[in-house]
């Protein structure tokens, strides 16, 4: 479960000759590893924890559980990388959320919003006929906007340096709804803008806040809705699924085609310092060389490590990048899947897509409300998968994973702490499923709850923010970090930079061809 180890005594790992120090072994910096050691690169990587994928690794939560503390579903990881590190022969294999989005309300009805467009529009027709309209140029402005900027094939602007808003309004040419969606609208505008349902309305609502410490009604949240959506996992645009053996097997293969191309990979090593040019100092105090250093550590981390040897402008932008997180993550064991009261059954069609359990627009404005003077709100938003239903080998026979994505929680409790709060977190969480479910109580066997303070320590994010800091307009695009920075011979290849966060793997290939070119190399 991706504990590598160390392979090779530490004395000689520090005698060796190194062209390249990645620091940290998260699924981005695996994959800028793989990349360059292919090009015939002396390539070392470094993980202080004792597994390597990060935040997109497998744990086992309790005995016989396999589950990521934080990755729980692919959508964003790209083609090019899949083909390229050759995932497939590696034993990657993933089955599509055909399913879709499931959504119950408090008024007994629900909704299906399958990936399916006439299924879709045929749940649509029955909650709100007057919204079939709207919802389809909903999808058709996303779909408009995914071929503007990620066309299939060549032209994918999330592929090498991040583009300026001038290329970017360029391919948007007059498309002025894609332009608010992209730039403007807040998640709540988008939604309005085309369905006029308030129960359709909130089936949505939570699609442009996902792991982001604003109100979806907030400017610029639709575009975090879009950023979910711009993926074409298997050829198949806006789809998102299951990976078989869990999301840290993506991961696991990255690091497989690491070591596969020469690289060195190593886990339980901490780095205590980057000497820019010089390459690491170890925690234990012994310096390994190096010209180049990728930090796949997220940049509050990578400017600690620095240290004094940060570039001040770059270290203010580092830190003009909001990083507090605001989800709890619940990696619950079931002997049940949950009883939905709107569409009752324990293996149903929605327990194979996703799910969301809904808040009311008061519920999201007072919650977020609440998360921010550091105060657990009435209610939780809740996004959950369960994995073993396609994969029963995460789980023992005859029981069910459940991941729970939930928001707004406070980093920080004005009273108390997590350790202090932790249950009362867990009761609240499976209280707001209990408002739709009838068999929360009877059907959960054990609850793992990890608040933003333990996804810093377990995993190493900074502030537990899951996308290694805000994927919101203004920090997107030529505004995110780049790979490169002004430190001599220091780059980033994490989720901070270019083109944002989720498992995508694209973020790594990118700093990989900006070292190589730098070098001349391509």
């Amino acid at each position: 479960m991706g504990r590598v180890g160390l392979t090779i005594p530490l004395r000689e790992l520090a005698s060796k000759k190194w062209d390249v120090i990645v620091v940290g072994a998260g699924h981005n910096g695996l994959a800028c590893a793989a990349y360059l050691a292919m090009a015939g690169m002396r390539v070392l990587v470094l993980e202080s924890r004792e597994r390597v994928g990060g935040a997109c690794t497998i744990e086992e939560p309790f005995p016989g559980v396999r589950m990521s503390p934080c990755a729980y579903l692919a959508g964003l990881l790209h083609p090019l990388v899949i083909n390229e590190l050759r995932l497939p022969q590696r034993g990657y294999e993933w089955t599509p959320a055909v399913n879709g989005l499931f959504v119950p309300f408090l008024d007994g009805s629900s909704i299906q919003l399958w990936d399916d467009d006439a299924r879709c529009e045929a749940e649509v027709r029955s909650l709100a006929p007057g919204d079939v309209g709207g919802r389809r140029r909903m999808g058709d402005v996303i779909r408009r906007l995914r071929d503007a900027l990620r066309p299939a094939g060549q032209g994918d602007i999330w592929v090498g340096d991040a583009p300026t808003r001038e290329q970017i309004e360029e391919r948007l040419g007059d498309d002025d709804e894609a332009r608010a969606l992209l730039f403007h609208w807040s998640m709540a505008e988008f939604v309005e803008h085309y369905v006029k349902d308030e129960r359709l309305q909130l089936a949505y609502l939570g699609q442009g806040v996902i792991g982001t410490n604003a109100s979806p009604f907030d400017p610029g949240t639709a575009s975090i809705r879009f950023h979910h959506a711009s993926g074409r996992l298997g050829g198949m645009p806006g789809m998102w699924g299951y990976v078989k053996g869990g999301m840290g097997m993506v991961s696991f293969y990255f690091c497989d085609a690491a070591r596969e191309a020469g690289a060195t990979v190593v886990s339980g090593v901490p780095v205590a310092r980057i000497i820019p040019g010089e390459g690491v100092l170890l925690e234990d105090g012994k310096k390994v060389a190096a010209r180049i250093v990728i930090s796949n550590a997220d940049p509050r981390r990578t400017s600690r490590l620095l240290g004094n040897a940060a570039d001040a402008t770059w270290q203010k932008k580092v830190e003009g990048v909001p990083i507090e997180g605001c989800t709890v993550k619940l990696n619950v064991h079931l002997r049940d899947l949950p009883n939905f009261s709107a569409r009752p059954g324990l293996n149903e069609p929605h327990h194979y897509g996703q799910i969301n359990v809904p808040l009311t627009k008061d519920e999201w404005k007072t919650g977020f409300a609440a998360a921010r003077r550091g105060e657990l709100p009435e209610q939780l938003w809740c996004e959950l998968y369960f994995q073993s239903v396609h994969d029963p080998s995460v789980a023992p026979p005859g029981t069910h994973t459940m991941s729970v994505f939930a928001q707004y929680v406070p980093y920080r409790f004005a009273e108390g702490d997590w350790e202090s709060r932790r249950d009362e977190a867990r009761r609240l969480a499976m209280n707001s499923l209990t408002r739709f479910c009838t068999n929360i109580d009877s059907a959960v066997i054990d609850v793992q709850v990890l608040g933003p303070p333990d996804i810093e320590e377990r995993v190493g994010l900074t502030g537990g923010h899951i996308f290694q800091g805000e994927c919101l307009p203004p920090y997107m695009w030529a505004d995110r970090l780049a790979a490169r920075t002004p430190m001599p011979g220091v780059y980033l290849c994490g989720a901070a930079t270019h083109p944002g966060g989720s498992v995508i793997g694209i973020n790594g290939r990118n700093a990989a061809m900006a070292v190589l070119k730098d070098l001349n190399k391509i």
